[in-house]
């Protein structure tokens, strides 16, 4: 109740100063620090109350948007809504670095292949099936159903990307509060992670086809050349300013958390400058950090803490807020069939993933709960093509987060469930229980 309060209290204040005084119409100063101020508070209690339900907290950031925004109450105005967005980028290279973090090889190694073979027949079987079906069903696609011949067949490939990823995010939020350990929770973890990385590369090239396609890139040899620059080149950035990274963790670590922001502003502002590809050069800076130049102690694991949760609810709530709910209204069914369709080729495919594998048992047969949830990559994924195809990406942007809307509701429920099949739910406290007990016991 007393968070319900705080948050009616905000949004009340929030309203008046909005209408009387119109400070975001003026552009920039007032109107921006209202804008982030309010967004702050009021989408991280949205998120709180979010979490009560049992319900994830990034789907009370984008609920909070979404409601507050131009197109509903109207209490963040337009251009406060457009303020927002002054985060988007740091916060793609900040989710795309944590994916990084997570992928651990000599933790993974003795189960890599085989994690690795059934991720790739999963996104295999899934892009080529989805790419087919959007390329006969394009027509009907409220994005750009006038495309044909070429041009569709490489937004069918891009939409089809999209569509198929998968959140790190989440699962390991899910874990983490589930206190979650076990063999399902390992594979799942392992194939959200690899299942991005490969992910992003495919969305690299369904980029350039695009670009090719529509006319807007090089032709041969020169796709090739923008490839290799975009994908090496983006990988060596990442790798030299992770290194970097490293070496002030081991060596200096103060102020870690206003380092990891500058990290994150370097990678998203000075990498796309050099036309490198953000979220490839920010994976590969978290990748080194892992497996090269791991840091000690916590430093790092509490400035992601301390530096992720505001910019991950500024990028969440300015997505709910910047989104048109003309345009959802548009695509809900089309988001309803797509998320439908989704979630029956997960759980088809992790089984012909499993046995490809030659993985047996019951975390690969659950594993498929918890491969449905969608969230930071896709939604920066969206982003990122909104941004350079405006003319359709508005459409498909807003499909994608009726999407995630979606995923993000079913998919915690799901994973939970999953791991409570497993009896991995509280496993980590009864683990580290077990390992204190002689100190508990050992007399003063």
């Amino acid at each position: 109740m007393m968070r319900l309060l705080a948050l009616a209290i905000i949004l009340g204040t929030t309203a008046v100063v909005t209408s009387v005084a119109a400070t975001a119409e003026r552009g920039g100063g007032p109107g921006t620090a209202l804008a982030i101020g309010f967004a702050l508070i009021a989408a991280s209690l949205t998120g709180e109350l979010f979490e009560r339900f049992r319900l994830p907290r990034i789907s009370g950031y984008l609920f909070f948007g979404v409601v507050c925004g131009p197109y509903a109450s109207a209490i963040l105005t337009p251009a406060m809504a457009r303020e927002l967005q002054v985060v988007n980028g740091v916060a793609i290279a900040l989710i795309a670095f944590i994916a990084g973090l997570e992928i651990n090889f000599v933790r993974l190694r003795p189960q890599l292949r085989a994690m690795l073979t059934m991720g790739g027949v999963m996104i295999a079987l899934m892009w080529v099936s989805l790419t087919v079906l959007f390329f006969i069903a394009w027509r009907w696609l409220p994005i750009a159903p006038d495309v044909v011949g070429l041009p569709r067949l490489a937004l069918a490939m891009l939409v089809a990307t999209v569509t198929v990823s998968f959140s790190p995010t989440v699962s390991i939020a899910v874990i983490t509060e589930s206190r979650a350990r076990g063999p399902l929770s390992e594979l799942v973890l392992a194939l959200v992670v690899l299942a991005d990385l490969m992910l992003i590369l495919l969305f690299t090239l369904s980029m350039e086809g695009v670009r090719f396609a529509l006319g807007s890139g090089q032709a041969g040899h020169g796709i090739l050349s923008g490839l290799a620059w975009e994908i090496f080149g983006s990988f060596a950035f990442g790798g030299i300013v992770g290194a970097c990274f490293a070496f002030y963790l081991r060596y200096v670590r103060r102020e870690v958390t206003i380092v990891l922001l500058g990290v994150a502003i370097l990678l998203s502002q000075v990498g796309g400058a050099l036309h490198f590809e953000p979220l490839l050069a920010a994976l590969g800076a978290g990748l080194v950090v892992e497996n090269i130049a791991p840091p000690e102690g916590d430093a790092l694991r509490l400035a992601v803490e301390r530096g992720a949760l505001p910019i991950l609810v500024l990028f969440f709530a300015a997505a709910g807020a910047n989104l048109h709910l003309g345009a959802l209204a548009e695509v809900g069914v089309f988001a309803v069939a797509i998320a439908a369709l989704r979630m029956a080729l997960i759980h088809a495919t992790a089984k012909v993933g499993a046995r490809v594998a030659g993985l047996g048992g019951e975390p690969p047969a659950l594993a498929w709960m918890g491969l449905v949830s969608q969230a930071g990559v896709t939604l920066g994924l969206a982003i990122l093509i909104n941004a350079e195809f405006p003319d359709w990406g508005g459409k498909l942007y807003a499909l994608i987060v009726s999407m995630i809307t979606l995923h993000e509701t079913i998919g915690p429920i799901l994973f939970r469930a999953a791991l409570t099949r497993a009896g991995e739910v509280g496993r980590m406290d009864l683990e580290t229980g077990e390992h204190r007990t002689p100190v508990v016991e050992t007399p003063a």
